[in-house]
């Protein structure tokens, strides 16, 4: 049986928020022994060394979209992937994923006033439910009831989102005709320069060869091969079938995954309120669930913005 476009993209979202759910611990656990700019350079270069050997026969470029490619890798990797280690380091892995729920309210908005997306009234109703769920998990630390988390590494969280909804709607924007693999490629790379200088100040100030253990590369290799190269992959196909309103829905795969490894691995705990804001989370999927199934989309989607 043939799968259907719309079909596919819900997959690959699917497989893309499965993959970031477990980095959050993964990561959080690896930069205990790794700097931050060091794990977030090797990671996208060695997953842009991947992703060259693929995307050789289609490296061409037009000029004209390099700036876009450039403020792509800005916002989507270096701002996003900078602010979210940070924080990782001061909160709880099991915040992260939560707290990038809230990206859905703000796709919302932007698609409403840019592309003209109206969304039903069940995914606005689902969205702002799940959204009372991500405030429930940011006040946490405030009551003392988390005291892994911070209110700082809460906020950098929330700053890391807001700067993979730009890329989101910018990748939409832009609507650029390339191979996913080329695309991907691109942004890689140019934010593997982005990070470089920062990468080179950390090996200058810290001894780097006693900092790669094996948790600092099981950190690199997971965030090469899956966290960027296959996740990323399965995230922009997604965005290229799906309305920008739709797509961060999928972002509430996360906190299950991320439970289920930070609990073991870190000796992270669940509180009541955590509990509350994630059934709060879920809630609102079930209210938004149906528009997944009922919404059809035309195979032309892939290559041409929304009407």
């Amino acid at each position: 049986m043939r799968i259907s476009y719309r079909h596919l993209a819900i997959i690959a979202l699917i497989i893309s928020n499965i993959i970031w759910g477990a980095a959050s611990p993964i990561f959080k656990w690896s930069l205990e022994s790794i700097q931050p700019f060091t794990l977030a350079f090797l990671r996208f270069f060695i997953a842009s060394l991947i992703l060259w050997i693929f995307a050789l026969p289609n490296m061409t470029l037009k000029i004209k979209d390099i700036p876009k490619i450039i403020l792509l890798a800005a916002f989507g990797i270096f701002g996003n992937i900078s602010l979210f280690f940070f924080g990782l380091r001061l909160t709880s892995s099991i915040n992260a994923p939560v707290i990038a729920a809230s990206a859905p309210v703000f796709l919302i908005l932007i698609a409403y006033f840019y592309f003209h997306d109206k969304p039903t009234k069940k995914v606005v109703l689902g969205t702002m439910v799940s959204l009372i769920g991500t405030i429930i998990i940011i006040i946490n630390p405030l009551l003392g009831q988390n005291q892994d988390g911070s209110i700082f590494g809460n906020l950098l969280l929330l700053l890391a989102t807001m700067c993979f909804v730009v890329y989101t709607t910018l990748l939409k924007k832009f609507d650029l005709q390339y191979q996913p693999l080329t695309l991907i490629f691109w942004i890689f790379f140019v934010s593997s320069i982005m990070f470089f200088p920062f990468f080179a100040n950390e090996v200058r100030n810290t001894n780097f060869l006693q900092s790669l253990n094996t948790q600092a590369i099981i950190g690199i290799l997971y965030g090469a091969l899956s966290s960027s190269t296959l996740a990323y992959l399965c995230y922009d196909i997604g965005v290229k079938y799906l309305k920008a309103s739709e797509i961060g829905i999928f972002s509430y795969i996360d906190p299950i995954i991320t439970i289920l490894i930070a609990i073991p691995l870190l000796g992270e705990t669940i509180t009541n309120l955590y509990v509350i804001g994630t059934l709060t989370v879920f809630a609102g999927i079930i209210i938004a669930e149906r528009r997944l199934h009922t919404h059809s989309i035309h195979p032309n989607h892939l290559s041409k913005k929304d009407d």
